[in-house]
C-alpha cells in the first residue's frame, strides 16, 4: 500500500490497560496486508479498538472494512461504536442484515414467508419488482430511482441508526429498506454484516458488487472469532432429513407426482431414498450417529433402483428441473417459491460430489433421522480470509493463537495474547472437589447427582446475587428442572429453552435481570454464555455445572482423527480446548468494566487438569461465597 498521511487517533474513549497498543498493532498490520490474530481479555473493548485501528489504517486509502458477527446483537454494538468514533471523525457505518419478511412489507402479508430462506424471499422479491400488466411494480422498489443519496447519508452520519431504525426510516418514506441498504454500502467506511455474506460464496459474490470493492481490497474483521472454525464446518457441511422425505412425498401428491426419469416417479425416488436411510440406520447407527461408507448412498440408489451412475445423476437433475419449475409457479403466483423436490435433488447431487478427503459422511439417529456429509476442514470455506487485504480476528478465548492461525488457514499473521485490564482481585474462582458430570459417576452414582444439586441450591440461597447457572447440555438441564429444583432453590427462575426465538430470549435476559436475587438457567456454550453482557449486578455470580466436554459420537471420533493428523494430540484440539472456551465465555459474562466484581463457582473436581481456568479448591464454596461478597 503507497504511503499515506498519519491519521489522527480517533479512538473515542480514555485508554484503559492494552487499549492504545492493541489498536496500534491493528493499524500496522492492516497497513502491512497481513492478518492479526488477537486474544483480549473480557471486557476490553475489542469491537470499538478493532475498529479503531483498521479505521486508522484504511484513512486516504480505498480499503473497505468489513466487520462480520454472528448475532444481530454484536452488530448493533458495532453501530454504537461508530456513533461514538464519529465524534472525533465522521464515518458511515451500515449494518446488513439478510432478506426477510421483517424489511419487506410485501412479504409480510403472507405469513408462509416467515419461514421462508434467503434465496426463496430473494426470488419472491424479483417477482414483485416486475410489472405485472397493471403498471403497478412494488411501490418500495419503484421509488429507490427517486431517493436522494446524500440525504440518506447524511441521516446515517447524524443518527447511525440500527438496521431496525434504519427499516422504519426507510418505510416510512415508502422506499425499500433492504434494497436502500444495498445501493448505500458502496458509500461506507465500515459495514457490519453476518458471517453468511463472505463465507458463502453465492451470498459474498453479489455482497461485493453491492460493495463497489473487489475482495482484495477489504479489510475483514471477524467478531468471536473462536466460533469461526465450526461455522465455516457447518457452511460446508451438507445435510438430508427423514421428515424432508416426508414432506417431498407430500409436495409430489399435490403436483401429480411427477415422472421424472425412466418411468420413475418423486415418490418412487423418495421411497428408496428412505430405505437407504432405514438401511444406514439399521447397519450403522450406533448412539446418536455412525459414520457409513464414502459410497454407501450411491451404491445403494444404484442397486435398488437397478440404474447405472450415469442414471442416477440424470434422476438428480429431473428432480431439479420439476423443483425449479414448480418454485416458477409459485413465484408467479407471489407464492413462498418453496420446492421439496428441487432441495431432495440439490441435495443428491451435491452428495455425489463431496470430496471425501475433506468430509466424513453420516446417518444421525433421533426423532428425526439424517444424512450428513460433515466437512472437517474449515479452510475451504476460509478462502476469503486469505483473498482480502488484511483481516482481523478477535476474541476473549482464541489461545493456542498458532493453531487458530493453521487451523483456518491464515498464510501469514501477527498473534498476540493481552491479559484483562480490570482487577484480578475482582473474579474469585473456585471448584468443588466432591462432585463431576463424567458419564459414569453423574448417571451411575445417586450420590453424585444430590450433591450437585445441593451444591447448587445452597450457593442461590445463601449468596442471594443475581446468579446464572451454566449447564453443560439442555438434557442435563431438564433433569434438574424435573426434580423440582426451582422449589427448592425459592428464587424466581429465568430458562435458556432449546429452540427458543432470539426475541423470547432476550425477553427472558430483560426480566432477569429486572429481578433482583433471580437465576438464570443456561447453557456453557449458548446464546446467553458467548456475546451478552451483564455489567454491574445483573450478574454476579456464574455456577458452572460440570466441564462441557463434547458427546462422543462418531462425528467427534472423527474430529478426534482430524486433529491428531494436523496437530498430533487431537483429544486437546477436539475436546479440551472447546470445552475450556465455553467455560472462559460464560465465566466472562461477570466482569464487564473495572467495578464489577463476581463469583465462578465450577461444579467438577476435573477442572484442576484445566490450564486455562484458573480456580481454587474449596471446602465451603457457601462460605467462601459469602465472604468473598461481603468485602
Amino acid at each position: 500500500m503507497s504511503e499515506v498521511p498519519e491519521a489522527p487517533d480517533i479512538f473515542p474513549y480514555e485508554y484503559i490497560g492494552d487499549q492504545k497498543e492493541i489498536a496500534e498493532l491493528i493499524r500496522d498490520t492492516v497497513r502491512n496486508g497481513v492478518s492479526a490474530v488477537i486474544e483480549s481479555g473480557t471486557g476490553t473493548g475489542k469491537t470499538v479498538v478493532s475498529m479503531t485501528g483498521a479505521l486508522n489504517a484504511a484513512h486516504g486509502t480505498d480499503l473497505k472494512i468489513i466487520y462480520l458477527t454472528r448475532t444481530k446483537s454484536q452488530q448493533k454494538q458495532i453501530i454504537q461504536e461508530a456513533k461514538a468514533i464519529s465524534k472525533k471523525r465522521p464515518i458511515v457505518c451500515m449494518g446488513v442484515q439478510g432478506r426477510s419478511t421483517h424489511n419487506c412489507p410485501m412479504m409480510s402479508k403472507d405469513p408462509e414467508n416467515e419461514t421462508g430462506t434467503a434465496e426463496e424471499l430473494s426470488r419472491l422479491c424479483s417477482e414483485y419488482k416486475k410489472d405485472d400488466g397493471t403498471g403497478k411494480p412494488c411501490k418500495y422498489y419503484d421509488n429507490i430511482g427517486r431517493i436522494d443519496v446524500e440525504e440518506i447519508l447524511d441521516f446515517v452520519r447524524d443518527i447511525h441508526p440500527e438496521p431496525e431504525e434504519f427499516t422504519e426510516y426507510c418505510l416510512a418514506r415508502e422506499i425499500c429498506p433492504y434494497e436502500t441498504v444495498k445501493h448505500l454500502i458502496q458509500y461506507a467506511d465500515i459495514v457490519a454484516a453476518p458471517y453468511s455474506f463472505v463465507f458463502m460464496p453465492h451470498i459474498r459474490e453479489r455482497f461485493m458488487e453491492w460493495a463497489g470493492t473487489p475482495l482484495s481490497k477489504t479489510v475483514m474483521i471477524v467478531d468471536e472469532a473462536h466460533n469461526l472454525p465450526d461455522y465455516l464446518r457447518e457452511v460446508m457441511t451438507l445435510e438430508y432429513s427423514m421428515r424432508a422425505i416426508a414432506l417431498v412425498e407430500k409436495e409430489a401428491a399435490e403436483w401429480n407426482d411427477p415422472v421424472i426419469h425412466a418411468g420413475l416417479s418423486v415418490t418412487d425416488v423418495a421411497a428408496v431414498l428412505r430405505e437407504c436411510m432405514e438401511e444406514a440406520i439399521s447397519q450403522y447407527l450406533t448412539g446418536d450417529d455412525g459414520m457409513i461408507p464414502y459410497t454407501f448412498l450411491q451404491d445403494e440408489l444404484m442397486v435398488r433402483l437397478g440404474m447405472s451412475s450415469h442414471s442416477l445423476n440424470m434422476i438428480y437433475k429431473g428432480l431439479i428441473d420439476h423443483g425449479e419449475m414448480i418454485a416458477d409457479i409459485k413465484k408467479a403466483k407471489k407464492k413462498l417459491p418453496r420446492s421439496y423436490i428441487l432441495s431432495m435433488g440439490r441435495f443428491l447431487s451435491a452428495w455425489n460430489m463431496a470430496d471425501e478427503e475433506t468430509n466424513i459422511f453420516l446417518v444421525a439417529g433421533g426423532d428425526n433421522p439424517k444424512f450428513q456429509a460433515y466437512c472437517l476442514d474449515p479452510r475451504i470455506a476460509a478462502e476469503p480470509l486469505r483473498e482480502c487485504w488484511s483481516s482481523v480476528h478477535m476474541s476473549g478465548t482464541l489461545a493456542p493463537l498458532s493453531d487458530y492461525t493453521e487451523e483456518i488457514g491464515l498464510q501469514e499473521a501477527t498473534e498476540r495474547i493481552f491479559p484483562s485490564p480490570f482487577p484480578p482481585e475482582n473474579l474469585m474462582m473456585l471448584y468443588v472437589d466432591d462432585v463431576s458430570t463424567k458419564y459414569d459417576e453423574f448417571n451411575n452414582i445417586p450420590e453424585t447427582y444430590e450433591r450437585m444439586k445441593d451444591h447448587i441450591v445452597s450457593l442461590v440461597r445463601s449468596v442471594n446475587r443475581n446468579t446464572a447457572v451454566f449447564f453443560p447440555s439442555y438434557a442435563i438441564m431438564e433433569r434438574f428442572l424435573r426434580d423440582d429444583i426451582k422449589r427448592l432453590m425459592g428464587k424466581d427462575l429465568f430458562i435458556e429453552r432449546k429452540g427458543m426465538t432470539q426475541l423470547d430470549l432476550m425477553e427472558e435476559v430483560s426480566l432477569f435481570r429486572m429481578s433482583e436475587g433471580s437465576v438464570l438457567f443456561a447453557i456453557t456454550g449458548g446464546r446467553i454464555s458467548e456475546g451478552l453482557d451483564f455489567p454491574d449486578k445483573d450478574m454476579e455470580m456464574a455456577i458452572l455445572v460440570g466441564i462441557p466436554y463434547p458427546k462422543p459420537t462418531a462425528k467427534q471420533e472423527a474430529l478426534r482423527r482430524y486433529f491428531d493428523m494436523r496437530f498430533g494430540d487431537g483429544w486437546e484440539h477436539s475436546s479440551k480446548i472447546p470445552a475450556m472456551r465455553k467455560m472462559r465465555q460464560a465465566i466472562g459474562r461477570l466482569i464487564r468494566s473495572g467495578t464489577d466484581r463476581g463469583a465462578a463457582i465450577i461444579l467438577d473436581r476435573r477442572v484442576f487438569s484445566l490450564e486455562d481456568i484458573k480456580a481454587e479448591p474449596s471446602d465451603d464454596v457457601c462460605a467462601d461465597t459469602v465472604e468473598f461478597f461481603s468485602k
